[in-house]
């Protein structure tokens, strides 16, 4: 079992930036992947960011350049950085622990970018 908090999330308006976090109940390091999701009101999940075990990334095309996903493995923390951020970029967003057998989900927080 990986129990996951996220917290970050807030109204921000366009152009600015919020950070993310996902705090986890088990080491980061002995996790197959860390990823990041959003879900739109009247849209399927989508996922954002991935960071995997030994630290690489990869990001979703509509992020890149913008967000960053990273962690803190003494903190079992893992964050997402966005920057430049667009109204389409409003959404619940989601921590996914991905164990390679089983996938574990936070509650979300809300992202809403807004003037």
């Amino acid at each position: 079992q990986v129990q996951l908090v996220e917290s970050g999330g807030g109204l921000v308006q366009p152009g600015g930036s919020l950070r993310l976090s996902c705090a986890t109940s088990r080491s980061i390091v002995a996790i197959n992947a860390m990823d990041w999701y959003r879900q739109a009101p009247g849209k399927q999940r989508e996922w954002v960011a991935t960071i995997t075990s030994s630290g690489s990334t990869s990001y979703v095309d509509s992020v890149k350049g913008r967000f960053t996903i990273s962690r803190d493995t003494a903190k079992n923390t893992v964050y997402l950085q966005m920057s430049s951020l667009k109204p389409e970029d409003t959404a619940v967003y989601y921590c996914n622990a991905n164990t390679g057998v089983v996938y574990y989900w936070g509650q979300g927080t809300q992202v809403t970018v807004s003037s």
